[in-house]
Order: C-alpha cells, then structure tokens, then sequence
C-alpha cells in the first residue's frame, strides 16, 4: 500500500464515528418515494442529505425541483485547472418496509448487529450517500478534481420524472466520469465494478370470467373463478424448467464468474427442498437473461373469503430485461403473450405500466482503471467486474446525455444486505472500505 493510501486510511478511519452518524440520521427519516406515503419525509430526507453535503465542503448546495417530482439535492466543487469533473450520483429515497412484522428491528430505526447497520436505506442508497460526503472530507473538502454531487428522490419509483429532471437541469450535470453509487460489491471483503444492469418492463393483467359474483355451490363447475384462471394464465409465462417462455425476448452472453448454488440459496434464503428453476449458471440467469416475478395480487384475501365465484382477478407482473433488449418491444412481447393465452376464453386486459433499458459497458478505460487501482489499495484484493440483476432507470439516461463521460457503478450493497426486503442492512467494515475506495479513487482520477 502507498503512503497516500495509508493517510487517507488514517483519514478514514477517524471519520467513522462521523459516517455512522450521518447514516444513521438518514435512515430515521422514513422517505419513502412511493404513492400513498407522505412526501413530506421525502423532502426532509432531501433537506437532511443537503445539510450532510455542504458540511463535507460542497457549495451551491440546493434542491432540484420539478412540478410533482420529489426533490432532488445538487452541489459542487470546482476542480483545479485541467483536471477532469467527476458526478457522484446517489439517492435518498426508499422503498417501502412491507410488513413490519417481519423486521427483526424497527425500519427506521437503525441498530447495530454482529458488525452491520440495519434498518430501510442503510445500503440502498443511503450508504452511497455517506461514502460520498466521507470522500470529500478525506480531501479536506477539497478535491484534486472538479466534483459535482447529483442525490436523487425518486430512484425507487423508477427514476419518474428523470427526463424533466434532464431538461431542466442536465447543462449542470455534466461531467467525465460518473460516479454511480447504486450497486454494490461481489462479497463482503471482495469489491465489485459493475458492468451490467438489466432493464424492466411491467403490466397490471386482468382476468375476467363473470360480469358479476355467483354462488359457488349453485353455479360452480361449469364456469371457473377468476383466480383460477388468472393462475392459469400465468403458468403460462415459464416452460417445465422454469425459464421464462415469453417468445421473442434477449438472452446476453454468460458470464465469466459465477456463484456456487449454496451462496446463493443463503442468500435469498431458500427454503430447504426448493429446487432453483431455468438453465445456465447462477449469475448467467441473474444477469444475462429475462426474469419474470408476480409482484402482487388483487382477489379476495383469505380472511374475507366467501362462497362466492370471484368474477375478476388482477396480477401485477415484472420482466425484467437482459442486456441488449428493447423496454418496447418487450412490452409488446409479454402484453401478446398473455392477451394470447386467455384460459377457456375469459376476457383478458393489459395495463401497460413503467420501463426502463438495460445497461452494459465494456469495463475499459481510463476511469475504470482507476477504479481497479484504487479499490485495490482500499480492500487490499482485485475487484471482480460483475453484473446484476436489478435495474437503475438513469444509468442509460445518463449514458445518453452525455456519451463522452465514463461511467463507474459501485456502492456498498453485498449478496446479504436485503435491500427492498426486510431487515436491510449494511456491513460497516464494508461501508468504511468504500469510503476509503472512493476517496482514492479521486485521487487517481486526478492522475495520482
């Protein structure tokens, strides 16, 4: 390790107390960006996040607004003369809990266990947040290069108003590296760059079979219910294997690593005895190929079931796009593929809902270098260049804006954090490595 890297770990550490409360104060703010939750929290998470940045050295620091878009927090440094500009992207919304009961800890409450931070926005994207401001600091507020930090409000509502954000704000955004703070790392002690994101499509389908409700004793057998059918239907969307069997979708090449089976049945917590579906490897299927999920139902629940035959059923469902495919022709395909497939004839309709594209990189250049080279010194190991399987909506946005600037996705998530589960989380030892990761890379983005 080199000196500068040691003083800058000297730096790092010292700060820790620092980064650990700034997280802290974040994650107790409850901004959730969704509909239905108030957009107050989302705006004091935004007012929270500006305070944290003007105080690690940043100036202009202010909030982006858009008519009916959560806030967004923007602030700069200007660089010595030559020296290249770099975006640090992050966001302060989150997503919702689901069902606190679930949580093993209040969700806005953080609390420390076995050496992690829990609580919602720990490590997605709160913790991107805090490395930022940490790096800055580590600099004295001061930078060998121009900086420019974008936080986002509403990434976990799909980035909704991203194109109005672009147009009124994208001449302040540009920059020759990106730093994208949204992704996360191969395994704890093992950092990642990553070099591809899939895209996503969704709808809302709608099975009926009866204009009304009918008893099931005196009317059943000739006619099923809607949620039968509506299940029946969505059998549809994976063969015998389990791969997804909507025609015409992308498949991307396989991936050069890979996590064994075990890895990743403890990681999503996999019921013993449950077999793991479609072919090719773990991260081939994470990565490189379509993914379809039932992300929720609309039928009677359990508990106000009646003797009745339910007359319609609704599914919202998720594709989520390998590498190389198209959000529109996807759409096209998935919304096809379920008018076509309408069990016993009951009448089908498709909601169209949001999309987004797919991202991939070469992993090559100057910036990524850097990366490498820093992340390095940082964790004291080589950083695999990775994929995953989630979908950030700016990445490509950005990549069209500005088509110059190269790109850096990293963050402090890893294959245990649960981020949009419960009980997320963040390793602190992690959390401290990205720190020091980003703030070295600064340095060798300056020619350091």
């Amino acid at each position: 390790m080199t000196e500068r890297a040691d003083d800058m770990r000297t730096l790092i550490e010292e700060d820790r107390p620092r980064v650990r409360d700034e997280l802290e104060r974040l994650v107790s703010i409850p901004s959730v960006s969704a509909d239905g939750y108030d957009p107050e929290n989302v705006r004091a998470s935004a007012e929270a996040s500006a305070a944290i940045l003007e105080a690690s050295g940043l100036g202009g620091v202010r909030l982006l607004e858009v008519e009916g878009a959560h806030p967004a927090v923007y602030g700069e440094i200007p660089g010595p003369d030559g020296a290249p500009t770099v975006l640090m992207y992050a966001h302060h919304d989150v997503q919702p809990t689901g069902p606190e009961e679930l949580w093993d800890t209040r969700p806005f409450e953080p609390v420390e266990k076995d050496g992690r931070l829990y609580g919602r926005g720990t490590s997605d994207d709160k913790g991107g947040l805090v490395v930022h401001a940490a790096a800055l600091r580590a600099h004295g507020g001061r930078p060998p290069v121009g900086i420019k930090v974008l936080v986002e409000g509403e990434e976990e509502i799909g980035s909704a108003h991203l194109a109005e954000f672009l147009g009124t704000y994208g001449g302040e955004l540009s920059a020759d590296v990106l730093v994208l703070a949204d992704s996360g790392n191969w395994k704890v002690g093992v950092p990642g760059l990553t070099t591809s994101l899939r895209g996503l499509v969704d709808c809302v389908v709608e099975v009926r079979t009866l204009e009304h409700a009918v008893h099931s004793g005196m009317y059943g057998g000739p006619v099923v219910d809607a949620v039968t059918a509506l299940s029946r239907l969505l059998s549809t969307l994976h063969d015998e294997r389990g791969n997804v069997a909507v025609p015409g979708l992308v498949s991307g090449r396989p991936p050069t690593v890979d996590r064994t089976e075990e890895e990743y049945r403890t990681d999503v917590g996999a019921v013993p005895g449950l077999e793991l579906v479609g072919d090719g490897s773990i991260t081939e299927r994470l990565w490189m190929r379509p993914a379809i999920s039932v992300l929720g139902l609309d039928a009677p629940s359990v508990a106000t079931a009646t003797n009745q035959l339910v007359p319609s059923a609704r599914a919202k469902v998720s594709l989520r796009l390998a590498p190389g495919d198209d959000p529109g022709r996807a759409i096209d395909a998935l919304v096809g593929h379920l008018e076509s497939n309408a069990p016993w004839g009951a009448r089908v309709t498709v909601h169209r809902g949001a999309g987004a594209r797919p991202f991939a990189l070469r992993g090559e250049g100057p910036a990524f270098e850097a990366a490498r080279a820093a992340f390095r010194e940082a964790w004291g190991t080589e950083a695999v260049e990775m994929g995953m399987g989630g979908t950030i909506p700016l990445v490509a946005a950005f990549s069209d804006a500005y088509p110059d600037a190269e790109i850096l996705l990293t963050g402090v998530a890893d294959p245990d954090c649960r981020a949009h589960s419960e009980n997320e989380s963040v390793d602190l030892g992690e959390l401290e490595r990205a720190c020091l990761g980003e703030a070295l890379l600064l340095d060798r983005l300056a020619g350091g």
